[in-house]
């Protein structure tokens, strides 16, 4: 099972950036402990960031033809207003979770707004880094249950 995780604009700069909202952990810090998690649960990672748009939805595309069973997918501020990000997520026939490190419904009136979260199959927000962990449980458990033969989870 292979599990692409994505992370759009500024999450490379976590640990930097606002560590009263984002925590102080870093990147490389979130990818290490995903690793690990992904060790205990016999699945593959594949780790993507990008502050280009363009860019994260070209490695949508090439998820599809990946065949990837499942996406984590934080867009950053992309989840505002990015329809392009929306449409190509929409593409995939993979689980897909959005998952925000801060509670982006309890935050600017902006912030909470998404519109790629309509092209997902769940949202996790406000669970700070473990979201991720949570977000690849949700898909292990929705791909168990669809491979029993019940859609719901």
């Amino acid at each position: 099972m292979k599990i692409l995780i994505m992370n759009g604009p500024n999450l490379n700069m976590l640990g930097i950036r606002e560590p009263g909202i984002y925590g102080t952990d870093t990147y490389d810090g979130l990818v290490d402990m995903l690793k690990k998690k992904a060790c205990e649960l016999g699945v593959t990672l594949e780790f993507f960031q990008s502050n280009s748009e363009g860019a994260l939805i070209d490695r949508l595309h090439q998820a599809y033809f990946d065949r990837v069973d499942g996406v984590v997918i934080n867009p950053g501020a992309y989840t505002h207003y990015s329809y392009a990000l929306h449409d190509a997520l929409k593409i995939l026939k993979a689980i897909k979770i959005e998952v925000h490190i801060s509670d982006i419904h309890a935050r600017e009136e902006f912030r909470r707004i998404s519109v790629t979260a309509p092209a997902c199959d769940a949202q996790i927000a406000g669970h700070g880094l473990q979201g991720y962990v949570m977000a690849i449980e949700q898909i292990l458990a929705k791909m168990k249950t669809e491979a029993n033969g019940n859609e719901s989870v």
